[in-house]
């Protein structure tokens, strides 16, 4: 059986968790140095309380330490290095092979994307030099990703399979060093790629004036995880460490909910690579967190309306088309709810974006702050930012509980619980507790009450929902001296 990974992104500690709670099978988050978002760093201390955390569940963490390093900073890098070994990270993420020359602490290597791995031969060199993971390019097809699992069925391949999409071939781009001496494979990536250009041909004539015409969509696989699956992904990864944590419990909550159906469609080859089952408050939607259009980029191999050349900037979801324009407010043609503080968007004759807030909503009538130059009946309108929805995910948006098998008998000294993590279907990390107590003999069945109070486990990330208890054992009340330290326990990873 193939253990599926769903690897989330953490721009910090509240980010890293929430991962955790909504599903994630891991997580990837920066240090205060050397990551390839400079913006998103977290200290040592931070990442030690996130793997703490995440632990519990069977959740790794592995941290990106993939800029190029230099000269008189390898010290500094090796000891970091160290130092999160230390704090319980899983793995790091590496571009510079010179890191492959340090005295290293025994962590797995991933590659990183920006090592440029697009071929067999690419990935085998990488695994010959200690790497136990490569991060693909989000260029490859799910053809050429089958191919390279066929010729090196043992590798690890961790796929993109959401978020956002640079021009260039990943780990290629050195336009931002070359125009702003920003490296992006130092972490500050100047974002060349969102800006506007002109089109001018030969001649010197002029075909697109000030468009954005090298800003990509964004990229969504999640209709294609089954395939992805089958050509031989192992981690599944979102992209999106400088996005915010609603960002993060809604993307990860879609892709969760959506490998748990692949799961229980195939129980007998795939299963989820940690522990735990979620409970959402919510509805997931990826059409309401920040994106610019989605794409499956090349899936399917190569093909046309991959880019966003009206703007680098988040559309949000289509609502619906302006119907009539009254003095200061206006009316759609929609099924959508509309919310006081609703951001909508549309794009004018100009072809920019144009974004305004609504002030009132009076079902389909909408009242602006100040009505937005250029809007015209029969304009598609969208909405970036639900503020319905965003204040839900405000809230506690899931719950994440890893289920326990129990089986309750009598020992001389008094009771012998069995314990294991239930997985699958399956047993497993079992584990004997021996509790003393004292047997009084009862006038009725204790069954309920001992089920009762053997599956209060508080504040900790288990849950049970029935004990198993021998005939001989429910005949007994019993005053269980040990439980409180026995649920300590459990409290502790």
């Amino acid at each position: 059986m193939r253990q599926l990974e769903l690897l989330a992104p953490a721009k910090n500690l509240e980010c890293g968790m929430a991962a955790v709670d909504h599903g994630a099978d891991a997580v990837y988050i920066g240090a205060s140095r050397f990551g390839a978002r400079a913006a998103a760093g977290n200290s040592v201390s931070d990442i030690q309380e996130l793997c703490t955390y995440a632990h519990r569940y069977g959740v790794k963490v592995f941290v990106t330490v993939n800029t190029i390093v230099y000269e008189d900073e390898l010290e500094d890098t090796q000891r970091l290095i160290w130092n999160l070994y230390r704090a319980g990270a899983d793995a790091i993420l590496v571009q510079d092979m010179a890191l492959l020359k340090m005295q290293l602490p025994p962590i797995a290597l991933h590659a990183s994307t920006q090592t440029d791995n697009r071929s067999p031969e690419k990935v085998n060199w990488l695994l010959s030099h200690g790497f136990e993971r490569v991060v693909l390019a989000r260029e490859l097809s799910i053809d050429e990703i089958k191919r390279i699992h066929q010729q090196l069925p043992h590798a690890e391949l961790e796929v993109f399979v959401h978020g956002a999409l640079c021009v260039s071939y990943s780990g290629v781009c050195y336009v931002s060093q070359h125009c702003f001496s920003r490296s992006a494979n130092r972490g500050a990536c100047a974002q060349f790629c969102r800006m506007k250009f002109d089109l001018i041909d030969a001649s010197g004539e002029v075909i697109e004036r000030q468009r954005y015409l090298l800003s990509m969509k964004d990229l969504s696989q999640i209709n294609h995880l089954e395939e992805l699956a089958e050509a031989g992904a192992t981690s599944f990864k979102i992209e999106g460490r400088l996005k915010d944590v609603a960002y993060v419990k809604n993307v990860v909550a879609a892709y969760s909910q959506k490998l748990n159906q692949l799961v229980r469609k195939y129980p007998q080859r795939y299963c989820r690579a940690s522990l735990g089952e979620v409970e959402y408050a919510f509805e997931p939607s990826l059409n309401k967190t920040f994106n610019r259009g989605y794409t499956d980029y090349f899936a399917k191999g190569r093909q046309q309306g991959i880019a966003s050349f009206d703007t680098p900037k988040a559309m949000g979801e289509y609502v619906g088309k302006v119907k009539e324009l009254r003095g200061n407010s206006f009316n759609v043609a929609s099924t959508a709810s509309f919310a006081n503080g609703d951001g909508l968007c549309f794009i004018n004759a100009d072809r920019e974006l144009v974004g305004f807030r609504v002030n009132r909503a009076e079902g389909n009538r909408l009242f602006p702050l100040k009505m937005p130059e250029g809007l015209k009946p029969g304009m598609s309108l969208y909405r970036n930012n639900d503020e319905a929805f965003g204040k839900l995910l405000a809230k506690q948006t899931a719950v994440r509980k890893v289920p326990l098998f129990m089986k309750l008998t009598s020992t001389k000294e008094g009771v012998q619980l069995e314990t294991a993590i239930v997985q699958g279907g399956e047993y497993i990390n079992s584990s004997v507790h021996h509790l003393q107590c004292q047997l009084q003999q009862a006038q009725k069945s204790q069954r309920d009450n001992i089920n009762r109070q053997l599956t209060k486990l508080g504040g900790t990330p288990y849950c049970c929902d029935e004990v198993q208890m021998d005939a001989d054992v429910e005949g007994f009340s019993y005053l269980l001296v040990c439980w409180p330290t026995f649920v300590d326990e459990l409290s502790t990873p």
